[in-house]
C-alpha cells in the first residue's frame, strides 16, 4: 500500500510542477523554485550571436610570454646566469644564441624544468629554439573557449538579461542566444571587450619631443588616453599590478558625486598595490584597459587594505559597465561577432500556436485510438498519457530546461512512443486471458512479462536522447532534454501508475476485461 501512495504522490507533485507553465496567473502561489518553463530563442523571440575566439591573438601574446619567460630562466641570478645574445621571437618560435659551449646543456635544462612538455626545444650548436608543443597550443585553445563562455556568461548574468543560452560550437565559436533581447547592441559591446585592466607607472622623463615623435624608450610604450585618443601618456611597460588580483568591483560615487568605479583586491594584489602606492607617493601611475588610459592619477599617500578608485569622467551607465567587464574578469582571448540573428516575437507566437495544435491533435487522436482498442483500459492509458505529458513540462522546468519548437517535437514524439508502454501489457493481457488465466493473473502476467519488451524500447531511446545531447548542439540539445525527460516520465506512468489505477479499478475482483473477448 505504502508502494502505491508514494506513486501517486510523485505524479501529483509531477503534474503540480507543470501548473505554472499550464496556468501562468497560477504562478505567483508557487514556491520560487517551482516556476513557469522558459521558452527558447525560436518561441519568444530575441537575439542570437556567434562569436569566434580569436586564437591567433592569444596565441601571439602567449609566444610573447614565452619569451619573457625563457629570458627570465636564463637571467635567474640564483641559479646562476647563462649568457645568450641574439634573442629574439618570430612566428611563435624562440630563439636565442648560447655564448659558451659549455652552456648548452645547462640551458637546455634549465628551460626543460621551467616549461616542462608544454614547449619543444631543439638545439643546433649553440643556437636555440623553443616553441609551444601543439598538444600545449590545443589544451590552451581549449581552455581559452571554456574560459571565455563562463566570463561571457558572468558578464550577460549581471545585466539581468533572463535565460540566456551560452554554449560552445565546434573547436573554437560561442553561440549566445537572448530570448527576449531587441537590441542586443549593448550586450555585444561588453562581450567584446577584453577588459584586462594593468597597472603601470608612468614615465616622467619622457619629453614633449619624444612624445611628438612616437619613438618611446626603451621599457616605455606611448597609450592613448580613453577619452582624449590623441594624448598618449608615456607607462613603462612593466605591470606593477594586474587585473586578475581583483577580487571585486562596483560602480559609487564620490566626494563630487561624480560616477566612479571602485575596486577591491585581493590579498596578493593587495600587497602589491600597497607598495605601489608606499613606494611611489607623489608619482603618477597609470590604470590601463585594453590597451587604453582610463586614468593616471598622483599617488598622494600610501593606499592600505586593497580598496582602490577609478574616475575618468564616466557616465553612470559607463561605471556600471566597467565594473561588470571588471567582475567577470578578462576574456583569454578576443572576441569577434561573426553572426547575429534577431528573431522577432510574433514569429515564436505562430510557433508556438501551431506546436499548441500539433500536440492537442496528436494526444486527441492518441486517445481516441486507446479507447476504440481497449474500451475501460484505454480510458485509463488516456488519463495516464495527461499525467506524463503534465510532468515532462513540469520535470522540464524543474531542471532549468528551455522550451524550444524541436523541444515541442520531442514531447509530441515522447506521447507517441508511450503509447506502446500501455498497447504491450494490454496485449498481454488479452493473451493470457485467452489462454486460461483469470483477469486478476492476466493483469498481473500482462504486466510483468511485458516489462523486458518494454524497458528495452525506452532505454534505447534513452541512449539515442543522451547521444544527441552529448554530440548535439543549440535545438537538437533541446529535442534530447525533452525526449530524455519523456522516456523517465513514460517508464513511470504507462508501467507503474498505470499499473497502480488498473488494481483499484480491479479491486482485487475478476472483472470481465471489455476488450478482451473469450469464447466462453
Amino acid at each position: 500500500m505504502f508502494k502505491k501512495l508514494a506513486i501517486i504522490f510523485v505524479a501529483v507533485f509531477g503534474v503540480l510542477l507543470a501548473v505554472p507553465t499550464i496556468a501562468p496567473n497560477l504562478a505567483p502561489y508557487f514556491p520560487s523554485w517551482i516556476q513557469p518553463i522558459p521558452l527558447g530563442l525560436d518561441l519568444k523571440g530575441g537575439a542570437q550571436l556567434l562569436l569566434e575566439v580569436d586564437t591567433n591573438t592569444m596565441m601571439q601574446e602567449k609566444s610573447v610570454q614565452l619569451y619573457e619567460e625563457a629570458r627570465s630562466a636564463l637571467i635567474d641570478r640564483d641559479k646562476g646566469v647563462i649568457r645568450f645574445s641574439n634573442m629574439r621571437n618570430k612566428d611563435g618560435v624562440v630563439s636565442f644564441v648560447v655564448r659558451n659551449d659549455e652552456d648548452v646543456s645547462r640551458a637546455r635544462g634549465r628551460l626543460r624544468s621551467v616549461f616542462g612538455d608544454s614547449v619543444d626545444i631543439s638545439v643546433d650548436g649553440r643556437t636555440m629554439s623553443l616553441a609551444y608543443s601543439q598538444r600545449a597550443k590545443d589544451e590552451m585553445v581549449q581552455d581559452a573557449l571554456s574560459r571565455s563562455i563562463e566570463i561571457v556568461r558572468r558578464r550577460i548574468d549581471a545585466l539581468g538579461t533572463k535565460e540566456p543560452s551560452i554554449q560552445s560550437q565546434g573547436g573554437k565559436y560561442i553561440l549566445v542566444q537572448l530570448p527576449g533581447v531587441d537590441n542586443p547592441e549593448r550586450i555585444k559591446e561588453l562581450i567584446g571587450q577584453t577588459a584586462k585592466m594593468t597597472f603601470h607607472l608612468v614615465n616622467e622623463d619622457v619629453t614633449a619631443e619624444q612624445l611628438a615623435s612616437g619613438h618611446a624608450p626603451k621599457g616605455t610604450e606611448f597609450l592613448p588616453y580613453i577619452d582624449a585618443p590623441e594624448q598618449k601618456i608615456p607607462v613603462y611597460t612593466h605591470v606593477e599590478v594586474s587585473g586578475d588580483s581583483l577580487k571585486d568591483s562596483q560602480a559609487d560615487f564620490d566626494q563630487n558625486n561624480m560616477p566612479v568605479v571602485t575596486t577591491v583586491f585581493d590579498a596578493a594584489g593587495a600587497r602589491k598595490f600597497a607598495r605601489l602606492t608606499t613606494e611611489h607617493v607623489n608619482e603618477r601611475f597609470a590604470i590601463v584597459l585594453d590597451g587604453e588610459v582610463l586614468s593616471a592619477p598622483t599617488i598622494r599617500e600610501p593606499i592600505p587594505g586593497g580598496r582602490g578608485q577609478i574616475s575618468g569622467g564616466f557616465t553612470l551607465q559607463g561605471a556600471k559597465d566597467l565594473a561588470v567587464l571588471l567582475r567577470s574578469g578578462a576574456l583569454p582571448a578576443p572576441l569577434q561577432v561573426i553572426e547575429e540573428r534577431t528573431v522577432g516575437a510574433g514569429l515564436g507566437a505562430d510557433t508556438i500556436e501551431a506546436g499548441k495544435i500539433a500536440s492537442f491533435v496528436g494526444v486527441i487522436f492518441i486517445m481516441i485510438f486507446m479507447i476504440v482498442c481497449y474500451r475501460g483500459f484505454g480510458v485509463i492509458a488516456s488519463f495516464v498519457l495527461l499525467i506524463n505529458l503534465a510532468m515532462i513540462i513540469g520535470i522540464s522546468a524543474l531542471l532549468g530546461a528551455t522550451l524550444t519548437l524541436p523541444g515541442i517535437a520531442g514531447i509530441v514524439l515522447t506521447l507517441g512512443m508511450a503509447v506502446d508502454a500501455n498497447i504491450l501489457p494490454f496485449e498481454r493481457i488479452r493473451d493470457e486471458i485467452r489462454a486460461g488465466a483469470t483477469p486478476l493473473r492476466a493483469v498481473e502476467a500482462g504486466f510483468h512479462r511485458s516489462m523486458k519488451a518494454v524497458l528495452d524500447g525506452n532505454l534505447t531511446n534513452l541512449i539515442c536522447s543522451l547521444v544527441l545531447f552529448q554530440f548535439g548542439a543549440g535545438p537538437i540539445r533541446g529535442f534530447a532534454v525533452t525526449l530524455s525527460v519523456g522516456v523517465l516520465t513514460t517508464l513511470f506512468t504507462c508501467v507503474s501508475l498505470s499499473k497502480v489505477i488498473i488494481d483499484w479499478y480491479m479491486n482485487g475482483k475478476n472483472k470481465k476485461i471489455s476488450y478482451v473477448k473469450t469464447d466462453k
